[in-house]
């Protein structure tokens, strides 16, 4: 199992070799041969010879049901495209490549997913390729543009302009709170490696003379202004009708009421795009900057004003069934981090002390301080904190104490951060605590706590240790993992042997002939989209199977279920009754997740 697509020049090279034991594959057996070759395939030559080392003594790792082998062949440094050959097995690896800048192509393909992701822009062929070329989506007779409100359907008075923003997923629906939280994470992307974001990656923005990063990220933003009404407050949902392609869509586009959680998200968003683009110099831009200023600071003082203002959308008890999919509400501790990330935003966009207050007064309330726990489901609210603490101005105790308790609990051997690497607790070396929905998110989340510690200077861990420790988590989203799977949609142009070849969309739905499936269908899904990734214990068909339909089959689809936590993954698109969205369904939080991370290896 290797990277795909590669690795970079100077970093550290591990190969992973597997015998499978448990799950669907444990009648396959593998045992390394005594010479492995890493072989440059222009030229045939060997160009390192080595041995396989076994994990754990040979043990069967239970999160994978393999036993594994590690072959680390670091001292490749040459440019070139290369395998790995068991000589004595006749078996080998997927092919890669070792260069400078072997990730820019995946960097690009991953961030024009939310190109195809936008709603009410056309798609057209120049840009999304003649395979997706689409109209416009959700523009017609109350649709976005004029969305109504979701229990007066009828009531003209009621009517907005929503028009924009991103599809959230596999579904076409648009939440307030998660779009915000795709802005900022877009806009950190940005800002922590400026140089590699150039203006060509064939949206139609590019040649505009600004990172294309940054144009999709307005897109984003554009569409958070119309959901803010005039007091301040954020609306938290506009609920999309799904067809295939998108622009087929014609049921009404509804939206959700105000609320604190969706205020201070979006009051977040409007915050760190204000300094961005404000830092840009540019004085289109710098208007544009002073207004989402304002939008910040009255979102703030909405929520600050109405701190318990909730709206519950698909749910029957409140009346919403059918807005939406996904819950947007959160609960009590939610709010109150939501208001403690938008603090942190807000004080590094104007230097306001009352930010700055705010922020020291309640940074004990993270899971960090309050309850000593650091994980990637927790980096909502860390990422920003270790932000704070980055700040010119932040006040030197809390500062300090952020700084310090990171590195303190990201070091330690229970928890899933430097003590996992150190112990080696995962032969495909990407340890994550538990595979739930949406694990490949928290596998780059995970990926970004190493990162970030390089970021801003923490801890005691080289640069080279931090960088190597980050991109394993890349390396297994890119193959070192026990499906040799590339979690990323239709990369075959770009470097895979074997990525996703399908998975749950509205628009590449299964049966489609155009879009369903990469192999079978005339054109599969775009490329780049990461998918939820391997669940064990969220995954079921329909409790009614196999009875209530003939689409059931006679047995639950094995794998994803039964398996291994690793191995708890299936490329398949299916609807109900077999229930495949938590399993491949992307999300785009996942996205920014994971281009967040890629980016750090970019140049």
């Amino acid at each position: 199992m290797v990277d795909q697509f590669g690795y970079l020049t100077s970093q550290q090279k591990v190969a992973v070799l597997r015998d499978p034991v448990d799950g669907y594959d444990g009648g396959d057996a593998y045992t390394p041969g005594a010479t492995l070759q890493v072989v440059d395939t222009a030229s045939s030559t060997v160009a390192f010879t080595g041995t396989a080392a076994a994990w754990s003594a040979g043990a069967t790792d239970a999160s994978s049901g393999d036993r594994a082998w590690s072959f680390d062949f670091s001292a490749v440094t040459t440019p070139g495209t290369y395998e790995i050959v068991d000589v004595d097995r006749n078996v080998r690896s997927a092919r890669f490549t070792i260069g400078a800048n072997v990730y820019r192509p995946v960097l690009v393909q991953a961030v024009r997913t939310f190109f195809y992701q936008r709603a009410g822009h056309a798609k057209a062929a120049q840009f999304a390729g003649a395979g997706w070329a689409d109209a416009a989506s959700h523009l017609g007779p109350l649709q976005d543009a004029n969305a109504r409100r979701y229990n007066a359907p009828g009531d003209a008075s009621t009517e907005r302009d929503l028009h924009g923003g991103w599809y959230d997923a596999g579904d076409y629906n648009k939440y307030t709170s998660w779009a915000a939280s795709y802005v900022v994470d877009l806009l950190h992307a940005y800002s922590e490696n400026k140089a590699i974001w150039s203006d060509d990656f064939n949206i139609p923005e590019s040649g505009n003379g600004v990172p294309d990063v940054l144009d999709e990220v307005k897109w984003g933003l554009d569409w958070l202004v119309r959901m803010q009404n005039s007091d301040g407050s954020a609306l938290s949902i506009v609920g999309l009708a799904s067809a295939s392609p998108p622009s087929s869509a014609t049921a009404p586009s509804l939206y959700g009421d105000a609320s604190t959680s969706a205020t201070l998200a979006a009051a977040a968003a409007y915050a760190h795009g204000a300094k961005v683009f404000g830092g840009l110099n540019t004085p289109a831009f710098d208007t544009y900057a002073a207004d989402l200023t304002q939008r910040a600071k009255k979102a703030w003082d909405w929520a600050n004003a109405n701190p318990d203002v909730l709206f519950y959308n698909n749910d029957s008890s409140r009346g919403t069934a059918g807005l939406g999919a996904g819950q947007q509400e959160t609960d009590d501790n939610g709010r109150a981090q939501l208001k403690l990330v938008a603090a942190v935003y807000l004080y590094a966009l104007t230097g306001d002390a009352a930010y700055r207050s705010y922020v020291d007064a309640h940074y004990t309330e993270a899971p960090m301080f309050a309850s000593w726990w650091l994980s990637p489901f927790t980096a909502g609210v860390t990422r920003p904190l270790l932000y704070y603490a980055s700040l010119p101005g932040a006040t030197a105790d809390t500062a300090n104490a952020i700084r310090s308790r990171y590195p303190q609990l990201w070091a330690r051997d229970d928890y899933s951060g430097w003590g996992a690497v150190k112990a080696q607790r995962d032969p495909y070396r990407a340890f994550v605590n538990d595979y739930t929905w949406g694990s490949n998110g928290t596998k780059a989340l995970a990926g970004g706590m190493f990162a970030d510690e390089g970021l801003y200077g923490l801890g005691t861990h080289s640069a080279a240790e931090i960088a190597d420790a980050g991109a394993a988590y890349l390396h297994y989203l890119h193959g070192v993992n026990p499906l040799g799977k590339v979690y990323l949609s239709n990369m075959g142009a770009y470097g895979a042997t074997n990525s996703v070849d399908q998975f749950f969309h509205s628009w590449f739905v299964d049966g489609s002939a155009l879009w369903d499936s990469v192999k079978q269908s005339t054109y599969g899904p775009p490329p780049g989209f990461l998918v939820g990734g391997p669940n064990p214990s969220q995954y079921d068909w329909d409790g009614r199977c196999p009875g209530i339909s003939p689409q059931c089959g006679s047995a639950r689809p094995t794998p994803p279920y039964g398996q291994p936590a690793q191995k708890a993954y299936k490329d398949f698109n299916t609807g109900w009754p077999l229930n495949s969205w938590p399993i491949t369904e992307n999300s785009n939080g996942y996205q920014t997740a994971y281009i967040r991370l890629l980016a750090r290896y970019v140049k």
